[in-house]
């Protein structure tokens, strides 16, 4: 997994966008490693067991009896000094029985040297895991991440049993992305039955949610000008630009209705009550619009999820405006319910 790991690394680094590439440090940790040496032990008669008992018994320390003081009881342990089972010559030579009753030392029958050994061992859902972490810098977090998985799955071979997740923010995204596709369409079909009982006409109220296209026209293109990715705070954006959108063609259509309630043509009801509105709608949108520049032009903390939101904010009022004040009037005069009702 480590050397997977790290082709995987290499292949990262190669991506643009992708900075502050690092592999998790599960090696390092010094061991002192003892392996039996078969061959010279079958030369002079000693078993594994015997070069693992007296390894034990040496550094790890044996229960060699017991002393009483009265009823009390106290274990004798027998190991090594501290500094002797530090010292690899003085290990060396550590005597070890043989079948006939003499000794060897260890170092004829064992190899024994320091090692880096496994500093760390993450597991997550009962599994071996190692983490290979990226920052992303100058892109969007998809696009990285979409440009990697084609260069890892075209570069990096993973072996049975292995296989590669992608968590951290662009898990968070992909979440995020699930859950708008079911909030958006109920966000809009609550907007249409909220525009119907304020209208009373199929119609009408359709010729107000004819301002949320738009008005997302507008905030796409703020995004392309800016060059900056679609994330999810361009789309929380997104549904209160709607808002916004259908609030100001709400109050351009009661206007209209209520001229042609008075028995005013319809055309001539468009006409004046876009006239009457001018102010309220235009004002609306400058309000709002001057209210997010700061976060727009924001660069200090927070600003990569600020700037996003404020962009598609205002872009998205400019068109909506001009839809509210122009389009929007003359698709009234066209289809919108008459005085006989629609």
């Amino acid at each position: 997994m480590n050397a997977t790991a790290a082709r995987i690394a290499a292949v990262l680094r190669k991506v643009r966008g992708a900075a502050d590439v690092r592999v998790e440090q599960t090696e390092g940790l010094p061991l002192l490693d003892i392996r039996p040496n078969r061959d010279a032990m079958a030369r002079v008669g000693v078993t594994a067991g015997d070069v693992q008992d007296t390894v034990a018994a040496t550094i790890g320390g044996r229960e060699a009896g017991m002393i009483f003081e009265g009823d009390r009881r106290f274990p004798v342990v027998i190991r090594l000094a501290e500094s002797s089972r530090a010292d690899l010559q003085s290990l060396a030579q550590i005597p070890v029985p043989t079948a006939t009753g003499s000794f060897v030392p260890l170092s004829s029958v064992a190899d024994i040297e320091l090692a880096d050994g496994p500093n760390q061992i993450s597991r997550e859902n009962g599994k071996r895991r190692v983490v290979v972490q990226a920052n992303v810098r100058g892109r969007d977090v998809a696009g990285v991440v979409g440009d990697a998985r084609a260069a890892i799955d075209a570069q990096v071979a993973l072996s049975p049993g292995t296989y590669l997740v992608w968590g951290g923010q662009f898990e968070n995204l992909a979440t995020a992305r699930d859950r708008l596709v079911i909030v958006v369409p109920i966000c809009f079909a609550v907007i249409m039955l909220l525009l119907y009982g304020a209208l009373g006409s199929v119609r009408d109220a359709v010729l107000v949610f004819t301002g949320v296209p738009l008005a997302l026209v507008g905030g796409i293109l703020a995004l392309l000008l800016r060059g900056m990715p679609f994330s999810i705070s361009a789309a929380v954006g997104f549904i209160a630009l709607s808002g916004v959108a259908v609030l100001n063609g709400l109050v351009m259509v009661s206007s209209i209705q209520d001229l042609v309630k008075g028995g005013m043509a319809r055309a001539e009801a468009a006409r004046e009550g876009a006239l009457l509105r001018f102010r309220p709608v235009a004002m609306t949108a400058l309000v709002a619009s001057l209210g997010f520049v700061p976060m727009a032009l924001g660069h200090g903390a927070g600003a990569e999820v600020q700037k996003p939101l404020a962009t598609v904010v205002i872009g998205g009022l400019i068109s909506a405006t001009l839809l509210t004040l122009f389009v929007l009037p003359t698709l009234y005069a066209r289809f919108g319910r008459g005085t006989s009702g629609g």
